[in-house]
């Protein structure tokens, strides 16, 4: 099956000229190739991905989170015919680790941003599918350097709900935004302070109608939490305003701040640091991510691990001896 080559591949050659010309087409179908797991086109993924690389990283990465409920697919939308309106193009991608289970992300459904996605400038892809969180952060990164190339200058990154993605989305963006919704309890409950600390902007949703009171107050709330946190390194001191997505009120805000804060990390330095660093911790990001596929797709491996799942329950062996045992096996294979 690894050696299996569907029909209908082009040549590495003519998915790079396509997505550099900017055809849509052929910039989704390089994307299918970036996530299948078929062995032929692994290969050609590299190839594409090492050609397109000089002409990538020319966008700003905005990473979007949000607990549930806050309204982020209306949000994202109008932000982006915001953009647009700007005379950006703009492609939104996503970070669905519980993709291989439902078989597509939030973004499956492309009727949440119908507006958006019948946009020329606007690219709408789901979540690539994966069984590990690394994974799928790998894809959508290799998938965020080909819009790139593909002429989009705003790439946006949303994580499906609050879980462990949001590390893997900061790790890839240069802003990073989170929403928020007043009159939900406290607060500062059911967020957790990591996040907190990663977010470059808290955006109040749903500040309207009766809601306008209760999302200034929110605001002022979070603008307290937040001047616990040290400054980042990159200079910059969060910001949080209010906004109504479904009204379009502050939006124009929020780009707003995002502006400045490029402005501020282009003139200190910070900007290409960062990226620097994403690209390294991305490298050792894809070597864990083939570590694990070399050792779980072994097939004695495989055939063992089913053994000493059995002697560990019984209490024949500990579990860090039959690790032990399992990594040497591993390496007397090479």
């Amino acid at each position: 099956m690894k050696n299996y080559k569907p029909k209908g591949r082009l040549t590495a050659k003519e998915y790079i000229n396509g997505v550099l010309k900017g055809d849509r087409v052929l910039l989704s179908r390089a994307i299918t190739i970036i996530e299948s797991n078929l062995g032929s086109d692994k290969i050609l993924a590299k190839e594409i991905i090492q050609e397109i690389l000089p002409y990538s990283g020319n966008s700003i990465r905005i990473g979007i989170t949000g607990v549930p409920g806050v309204g982020k697919s209306t949000f994202i939308e109008s932000f982006g015919k915001h953009l647009i309106n700007q005379g950006k193009r703009v492609a939104i991608l996503s970070i669905d680790p519980s993709s291989q289970r439902s078989k597509g992300s939030i973004l499956g459904d492309k009727t949440r941003m119908e507006d958006l996605a019948n946009m020329e400038e606007a690219y709408i892809r789901p979540s690539a599918s994966g069984d590990t969180l690394g994974g799928v952060a790998n894809k959508t990164g290799e998938t965020m350097l080909l819009c790139e190339a593909n002429g989009y200058d705003i790439i946006l990154i949303e994580t499906v709900g609050v879980g462990q993605s949001e590390t893997a989305v900061h790790g890839m963006t240069d802003f990073f935004l989170l929403l928020m919704l007043a009159g939900a309890g406290d607060e500062l409950q059911g967020i957790k302070k990591g996040i907190m600390e990663m977010a470059d902007m808290v955006v109040i949703n749903k500040a309207d109608g009766d809601n306008v009171r209760m999302s200034e107050m929110a605001r002022l709330q979070y603008q307290n939490a937040l001047h616990i946190f040290p400054l980042s390194e990159s200079g910059w001191s969060p910001v949080v305003s209010t906004a109504s997505a479904i009204k379009n009120i502050g939006i124009d805000t929020v780009w707003q701040e995002v502006v400045k804060f490029k402005k501020l990390v282009d003139e200190n330095g910070y900007f290409i640091k960062n990226r620097n660093h994403q690209q390294i911790d991305w490298m050792y990001n894809n070597i864990n991510e083939e570590l694990k596929n070399l050792f779980y797709g072994s097939a004695n491996i495989k055939s063992h691990l089913s053994v000493m799942e059995k002697d560990i329950i019984s209490a024949k062996i500990s579990p860090v001896k039959a690790a032990e045992i399992m990594i040497q096996e591993f390496k007397d294979s090479f």
